[in-house]
């Protein structure tokens, strides 16, 4: 009796190029909705931001925005003393109270 087995072989999304499961490197495009999977070679002419915050607008009509500044840009309207007394993302806003 012969068995059968199966190989499964991972290639990138960008080139088809077959990955190393080691070298996959998983990308999500949040503001597309999007993913795929490529190598750290085929992302390594991305140029990369530093010193950037990520913020996310809702608002109070549902849509959601997704705005990036520079953290000195951000720093002049929030400072990191105000910043540390903002409730975290997690758990609810201080002082709310469900309805009982």
């Amino acid at each position: 009796m012969r068995t059968i087995g199966y190989k499964q072989i991972r290639t990138s999304d960008l080139t088809g190029n077959e990955l190393k499961d080691q070298d996959v490197i998983t990308v999500a495009v949040r503001t597309e909705g999007k993913i795929f999977d490529a190598s750290a070679e085929e992302l390594s002419t991305l140029k990369r931001l530093t010193n950037v915050i990520e913020l996310e607008y809702r608002h109070p009509d549902g849509n959601v925005e997704t705005v990036i500044c520079s953290q000195a840009e951000f720093s002049k309207i929030v400072t990191p003393e105000k910043l540390e007394t903002f409730d975290s993302l997690r758990g609810r806003r201080s002082g709310f109270k469900p309805a009982t």
